[in-house]
């Protein structure tokens, strides 16, 4: 006949610490789930372990890391987040070779830039997120990009991306495409990006031409200020393209 101490040792599922196992949520509260992985404890994790924390549902199967088998509590510590990285960094090397792409959602942000989930956390340094580095750097919580893969440090397990150079690549791309098809005489749509002193830099979608004051307005302006301001859109005309040096006037 078993003693209760071997009935419960029956009743327990073998598990060792390092390992990954399926569990099954019981119990979802406000800030955490509770995790029965078949030990004789169940295991807690907080919430902002899990990508998107409301489609949880109780019943549902999630894989967790066994972090320690008993805490001074006497519970199982379970982590749904590392279950994860480590089941995704053999993953995540593979394809993300430096240099190659992949998709990723902006998580939080930190000192220096964003915290993007790839499959693994990745680091965004702000420089890297757009062409003009973004003062708001809140805005991009919560959405989804393609990033370049610029280094992979496997020792640290950490991995640098960028944004920006994508946006770059596109641009280069546009750039050359606008060069090939712009004539004098032709009429296009553009943004002024920026205002100085002699004139504007007008963004014609991948290429910047250059509108000088004097050809602002029929009279005379003081400065371009007067009749532009940054982000305005307008009709030009080109008056001049310059492939070699890529200049358009």
């Amino acid at each position: 006949m078993l003693t209760m101490e071997e009935a419960l040792k029956l009743g327990s599922k073998l598990v060792t610490q390092g390992e990954i196992v399926k569990g099954i949520i019981i119990e979802i509260r406000p800030k955490e789930v509770l995790v029965d992985i078949g030990y004789k404890s169940e295991g807690v994790i907080p919430n902002n372990e899990f990508i998107d924390f409301a489609a949880l549902a109780v019943g549902g199967e999630i894989d967790v890391l066994v972090e320690k088998l008993e805490n001074k509590e006497g519970t199982v510590v379970l982590s749904h987040e590392k279950a994860e990285f480590k089941k995704n960094w053999e993953r995540i090397l593979t394809i993300c070779n430096e240099g190659g792409r992949v998709m990723g959602k902006v998580k939080a942000v930190v000192k220096g830039g964003l915290i993007v989930n790839v499959g693994v956390e990745a680091f965004l340094p702000s420089s890297q997120i757009d062409m003009i580095t973004p003062k708001n750097l809140q805005s991009f919580v919560g959405n989804s990009y393609e990033f370049k893969v610029v280094k992979i440090n496997q020792d640290r397990q950490n991995i640098v991306l960028s944004r920006r150079e994508l946006i770059e690549a596109e641009r280069s791309d546009k750039r050359a495409k606008l060069l090939s098809e712009m004539v004098p005489g032709d009429i296009r749509k553009g943004t002024v990006k920026n205002i100085t002193d002699f004139g504007a830099f007008i963004d014609l979608n991948g290429l910047d031409g250059l509108l000088h004051i004097t050809d602002m307005s029929w009279g005379r302006l003081n400065h371009p200020s007067e009749v532009l301001k940054v982000g305005q859109e307008l009709d030009v005309v080109v008056l001049d393209v310059n492939k070699e040096k890529e200049r358009v006037s």
